[in-house]
């Protein structure tokens, strides 16, 4: 079963080819380069180093946020013309599972996944044992912090846990540990999450898609203003 992952949600984004579950390919997107010039050539590349066509593939997966409402727009839309050309499903992943899937898969029990949303606010998400304890949410660190206490250690993942590793160190002293890549690259960790649900029986539609925005758009948080 191949699966074709894309990640465009995070500046470091990326494009993961997998067979049967295990990557075979992972490549980075150039930073300097938008996502809607990338695509979808990027993929085609990928996709023509093993032989392969967009025909062949039986999964395609997309990160679904949080992160970049246009970059998060663009990736979702590319890998849905592609599903429906294909005829193929379209299964969504959150970012922040595949950075707990990446500290998990390390024997990490308990992860903290830490992603930047700007305006001195991170998403983030606390995960034990592979599963999501503290739902998603998006606020200033020492706020977020308050919800990660107690033992054993958390090991933060994610650009979020190294713009904010100073708040973090602080607030829980010993009791945190961090990543040594301060981006970990998780469209490998996306593609093999799809492949896993694929295999599970997930078969869903392409406009089925449900984005993570977490954060509300700044159009519509304008508007609330101007209402307010």
């Amino acid at each position: 079963m191949w699966t074709l992952a894309l990640d465009t949600t995070t500046r470091r984004g990326g494009a993961a080819l997998a067979l049967d579950g295990e990557v075979v390919e992972e490549i980075a997107s150039a930073p300097d380069r938008s996502a809607a010039a990338r695509l979808p050539g990027e993929l085609m590349t990928l996709l023509g180093r093993h032989g392969l066509h967009t025909g062949d593939l039986d999964v395609f997966a997309v990160a679904t946020g949080p992160g970049s409402f246009t970059g998060l727009r663009i990736g979702i839309a590319t890998m849905q013309g592609l599903a429906f050309a294909t005829g193929r499903p379209l299964i969504g992943i959150s970012g922040l599972d595949a950075l707990a899937d990446i500290a998990t898969r390390q024997g990490r029990t308990r992860v903290a996944t830490w992603v930047n949303a700007w305006r001195g606010e991170v998403f983030a998400a606390l995960y034990e044992n592979g599963r999501q304890t503290v739902a998603p949410v998006v606020d200033r660190p020492e706020a977020v912090l308050v919800k990660m206490t107690g033992s054993p250690v958390i090991w933060f993942m994610g650009d979020g846990a190294q713009t904010y590793r100073s708040n973090i160190a602080a607030a829980l002293s010993a009791g945190a540990a961090f990543e040594t890549e301060p981006e970990p690259l998780v469209v490998g960790s996306i593609a093999r999450l799809a492949a896993q649900a694929a295999r599970a029986g997930a078969n869903p539609a392409p406009h089925a898609i449900v984005p993570l925005y977490v954060r509300r758009p700044d159009a519509e948080l304008a508007k609330s203003r101007q209402r307010g």
